[in-house]
């Protein structure tokens, strides 16, 4: 049977997307919320991250060990993520057990958020930023995404700080909680092996009683910021630098472009950054990718290297984006293309992968794209794209980190 695409809104305006395969042989169900660290103010950057935690600590019904035991009695792989703009929770299992993995989701999005769960669960999300100040990588990144972005929450980390997590009241998240967890700004997206018309009538069930609050975002970009800084701490050994400049926006036709363009400098095999740095033994890593995000979007270069190396590989970065389109030909592209062709139907031959695609797309976009759509865009883009595009976002302004041995 072919794959089919569903679409309900419930009263409440929660909606819920399918992507239907009966022959499938697992299905997979996720709530997406569109919340993340730029729809926090800055006394509570790190609520949505902290939250996402909260949801697995028990509901009205089901304690913590409720939660992950029935997960495993069904078998399911299930998790949840929290990024700048979406919060995901959701779970993969066999077609049969679809349903109690749906029911144990939807009680799961109401937690209870009892004060000693909040207690005993800010410690460890202040263990968990901790872990990442010893990871190079994103201490830089922390600091550069806030310098890109000095008056925007977009600026802001998702982890949040010790600060604001040390500051967070139980109260405060559950506010946040109200406003943004409500059934205007949730989708449920389904895929596999799933009965849609049952399903839906489940989650109305069980979720037709949410709130709606009318929750927004301002997703307009704030003007591009150029800056050049520098760290030094004694923990490291190498030399990192990492460089952000605007890039198209997820709403911008102009992203199959620039998601080619930005492999073509610094995928992980076979780019220019690989070859120019990486085999000739200047770095031991170089890359770059795109990051579309709503109403936005970035270019990311990241190198490290030996200290004293430094300088020429920044130098050897900004030449190898000056000639960027000088040195990618059509036969580039065509690799490029079949490569990233590849990736997206391996991503969606599974029904948790179409899951994923299907549930951000929606709450990013409020559209659904086929995989053979997706793939005809993505395959379509010529050499005249990938110049306009690079006209158009020419790898300027720039914000550009280094973080060295002190």
């Amino acid at each position: 049977m072919p794959v089919t695409f569903e679409h309900a809104t419930l009263p409440n305006g929660l909606t819920i997307v399918g992507e239907i395969d009966r022959d499938a042989h697992t299905s997979a169900c996720g709530f997406f919320v569109k919340t993340g660290a730029r729809d926090e103010t800055g006394d509570l950057m790190g609520v949505s991250h902290f939250l996402e935690h909260m949801m697995f600590k028990g509901t009205d019904t089901r304690t913590a060990d409720d939660i992950n035991r029935e997960f495993d009695e069904l078998g399911a792989k299930y998790n949840a993520y929290t990024s700048s703009e979406i919060t995901c929770f959701y779970a993969q299992t066999l077609p049969e057990h679809n349903a109690q993995a749906v029911d144990l989701l939807a009680d799961m999005m109401r937690p209870a958020l009892r004060d000693e769960d909040f207690n005993q669960e800010r410690n460890v999300i202040l263990e968990e930023i901790a872990m990442y100040k010893d990871n190079p990588f994103w201490v830089l990144y922390d600091e550069t995404i806030q310098r890109r972005y000095p008056t925007s929450p977009l600026g802001h980390r998702v982890l949040g700080t010790d600060d604001t997590i040390k500051a967070l009241q139980r109260d405060q998240m559950r506010d946040y909680f109200t406003r943004r967890y409500s059934a205007d700004n949730t989708v449920v997206a389904l895929a596999g092996d799933v009965d849609f018309d049952a399903v839906t009538k489940q989650i109305e069930r069980l979720c037709g009683g949410w709130q709606t609050t009318g929750a927004a975002r301002d997703n307009a970009e704030p003007a591009p910021v150029g800056a050049d800084f520098a760290k030094q701490d004694d923990k490291v050994n190498r030399a990192y630098l990492l460089m952000l400049t605007p890039a198209p926006a997820m709403q911008d036709e102009r992203r199959y472009a620039a998601s080619l363009l930005a492999k073509a400098l610094g995928g992980s095999d076979n780019s220019r950054l690989h070859w120019a740095l990486v085999e000739t033994g200047l770095a031991d890593e170089a890359q770059a990718s795109y990051d579309p995000h709503d109403g936005g979007g970035n270019y990311f270069v990241f190198a490290s290297c030996s200290p004293d190396r430094a300088p020429e590989v920044g130098k050897i970065l900004d030449t190898e984006i000056a000639s960027l389109l000088d040195n990618t030909s059509d036969a580039d592209l065509e690799r490029l293309r079949n490569m990233a062709a590849t990736g997206v139907t391996l991503a969606g031959e599974r029904p948790n992968g179409r899951m994923q695609r299907l549930g951000r797309l929606w709450t990013m976009l409020g559209e659904h794209l086929t995989l053979e759509e997706e793939l005809d865009r993505l395959t379509a883009v010529t050499m005249d794209d990938v110049r306009a595009v690079y006209e158009a976002f020419p790898f300027q302004p720039r914000t550009v980190g280094a973080l060295t041995p002190a």
